[in-house]
């Protein structure tokens, strides 16, 4: 099976930065994408961004231009390089990679286990 270990969040003022990281690690064969959603009390779930095998990314225009996302591929790793943090930016932060494993080819979801960010005013 395929875990994704989360780390980093917390809690930060109005204007400061956070490094979100995530792994992933298991029987994987390949990554076709990683990113971040995130949730906050009585919201859905949203798309914070996304990152391509090939380096495309997705970024919600809620956060563009404050965010970015890199991935390390050697380390199956994604990070979510958070500035300019504002109050609304409180949630819930998932990891989230879509991964084929050497016994199902074909790739599925799978979710980190989530990490609070709040942000004060």
């Amino acid at each position: 099976q395929v875990q994704l270990e989360q780390s980093g969040g917390g809690l930060v003022q109005a204007g400061g930065s956070l490094r979100l990281s995530c792994s992933a690690s298991g029987n994987i064969y390949s990554i076709t994408t990683m990113g971040w959603y995130r949730q906050s009390p009585g919201k859905r779930r949203e798309l914070v961004a996304k990152i391509t095998s090939s380096g495309s990314t997705n970024i919600a225009d809620s956060v563009k231009g404050r965010f970015t996302i890199s991935r390390d591929d050697a380390k199956n790793t994604v990070y979510l390089h958070m500035n300019s943090l504002k109050p609304e930016d409180t949630a819930v932060y998932y990891c989230n990679g879509v991964i084929s494993t050497t016994t199902a080819w074909h790739p599925a979801d799978y979710w980190g286990q989530g990490t609070q960010v709040t942000v004060s005013s």
